[in-house]
């Protein structure tokens, strides 16, 4: 553990500014933990909607799901709205003086991101709604409505990791105890940060794809950067592995708990009976290149960031395809048809001829077809370890 006045073996994080006078209470405000809460539950109503679609298919707008999904935008407006209106009227002085100016309006930079993505949430409810109703079909990942949601709680998000990183650097000098608190929040919301990132590449990623390239490409473009972020912005040592493991703990919490709800298909055709909600599939064992980066990353300070970059990205990349090939054989084998990891788990509009429920590994590749596409992997990592540091960097001095 550590703190700011002696950091754990990281990189060189940029000055303090003159807002570093204006010092919080000893207290985690209540506006970070409403904004833990709102990514939470964006991150449970994402994977029930999800679960939802690939069990029921879509009845109506009012689920549960879609419900804890859009509270994310309600709590992240509250607090936009109470911290614009304390620091736009000077109610708050401290809390002007640690504010920007946004078209006359004052505010932490993280509202003007939180309170934007809040705005496009709760847009695009009816907008979702109406695209149901003019289409008539089950929804796709990928639609206008959707897109907007998305991109919604990924401002949401991001709003809520500036807001807090800006309390913890504000917090570093004064009160340790807090700044470990706030440290731990922000490491909370880099766990669900991860799982947003492979939420977007899980179809690149099943199992069944685990013998071709293209799967350790997409993990190295989206993960190695969210690993190098939060190693950077809480200065902690084991960042990664600790965001690696709440991202793991969430997916395996949802395999062990959705099917012990009841559900049945309400769209048609259905190929497979289902009895229950459908969880998503056992995650990548992306906490065993997590805890190597840690590592690397303690020992290298003082090296420059493209070197670091590029051994992160050889790194990663060996050690996911050592760990995560072998696995996938694993997982479609008979011995993985259990409870833990939920192999035996399938949609309703799964036939039995596809590639899931046949458990066969979709056009596996060898030779130089999977050497260049390794390579290539190996590469994305060394640049998505690049821009996760330099990001970093820029916002450990984010302090309004």
């Amino acid at each position: 553990m550590s703190t700011a006045a002696n950091p754990p073996a990281g990189f060189v994080p940029a000055a303090r500014t003159e807002a570093v006078a204006h010092m919080p209470g000893a207290n985690v405000p209540w506006y970070i933990w409403t904004g833990a809460a709102a990514v939470t539950s964006a991150t449970i109503g994402g994977s029930w909607d999800v679960a939802w679609h690939r069990s029921i298919g879509r009845d109506t707008f009012w689920t549960p799901a879609h419900l804890m999904i859009h509270l994310c935008g309600v709590l992240a407006g509250i607090i936009g709205l109470w911290l614009l209106l304390r620091a736009t009227t000077g109610r708050d002085p401290q809390l002007r003086a640690a504010s920007v100016s946004v078209f006359g309006l004052r505010a932490p930079l993280g509202v003007f991101f939180a309170g934007w993505g809040g705005v496009a949430m709760l847009t695009s409810a009816p907008f979702d709604n109406w695209w149901q109703n003019a289409y008539g079909l089950d929804v796709k990942i990928v639609s206008p409505p959707h897109a907007l949601l998305i991109l919604g709680i990924r401002a949401v998000g991001f709003g809520i990791l500036l807001l807090t990183l800006a309390e913890m650097n504000r917090a570093a000098d004064a009160h340790a105890a807090n700044y470990t608190r706030l440290r731990n929040i922000l490491l909370y919301i880099g766990g669900l940060s991860v799982g947003g990132c492979m939420f977007f590449i899980q179809e690149y990623t099943w199992d069944v794809v685990l013998h071709r390239a293209s799967a350790y490409v997409a993990l190295s473009i989206a993960v190695p950067v969210m690993f190098a972020l939060y190693f950077q912005i809480t200065g902690f040592q084991w960042a990664a592995t600790t965001t690696a493991t709440i991202y793991m703990a969430t997916l395996i919490a949802e395999i062990l708990i959705y099917p012990l709800f009841p559900a049945q298909p309400k769209l048609g055709p259905v190929f497979n009976p289902v009895t229950h909600l459908i969880p998503a599939k056992f995650p990548p064992l992306i906490v065993v290149p997590a805890f190597l980066l840690d590592l690397l990353w303690q020992r290298t300070k003082g090296w420059k960031f493209w070197q670091i970059a590029l051994v992160s990205g050889v790194l990663f990349t060996a050690v996911m395809v050592c760990i995560e090939w072998p696995f996938a054989s694993f997982l479609l084998s008979k011995a993985s048809q259990n409870r833990f990891f939920g192999t035996m788990y399938f949609d309703y509009n799964a036939r039995a001829t596809d590639y899931d429920r046949a458990r066969i590994f979709f056009h596996p590749q060898s030779g130089w077809l999977l050497t260049k596409g390794l390579l290539w992997a190996a590469f994305a990592g060394a640049v998505s370890t690049w821009v996760g540091l330099r990001g970093g960097r820029w916002m450990r001095g984010v302090q309004r």
